[in-house]
């Protein structure tokens, strides 16, 4: 598995109306990061706070000259992000570029590769 590249194919696919945040995240973003938080609308995020309607993608996701993609709220992200990818079946169901040849001829392998590399973003939900 290679390391992310930072494509942003699973920030583009999971990263507007199907993205959720757990109450403890919209209360740090109500009490520590308020920019966040006004873009979080009855329990919903990524509402626009001048309409109140979903925007189409992140609000924090900017692409790069190099056509890369960053987050800008990286370290205070929903739980939905930091959870991401859960699987290797997701990760290929989204074309995630970290997937390499050697990880589909052994997925069980490439899943406690996964987890290993997931951990510390799993700990922190």
């Amino acid at each position: 598995m290679k390391n992310c590249n930072q494509c942003g194919k699973c920030c583009v696919k999971y990263g507007a109306e199907d993205l959720s945040a757990s109450l403890q995240d919209i209360t740090w973003w109500d009490h520590h990061n308020p920019d966040i938080y006004k873009y979080v609308s009855n329990g919903k995020i990524w509402i626009d706070p001048n309409n109140g309607k979903p925007v189409k993608r992140c609000p924090w996701l900017k692409k790069q000259a190099n056509n890369t993609y960053t987050c800008e709220i990286y370290f205070d992200r929903p739980e939905d992000c930091r959870l991401y990818p859960s699987t290797v079946s997701e990760m290929f169901t989204d074309e995630c570029e970290m997937l390499e040849a050697k990880d589909l001829n052994d997925l069980k392998a490439a899943q406690r590769q996964l987890d290993k590399l997931m951990h510390d973003s799993h700990k922190l939900s």
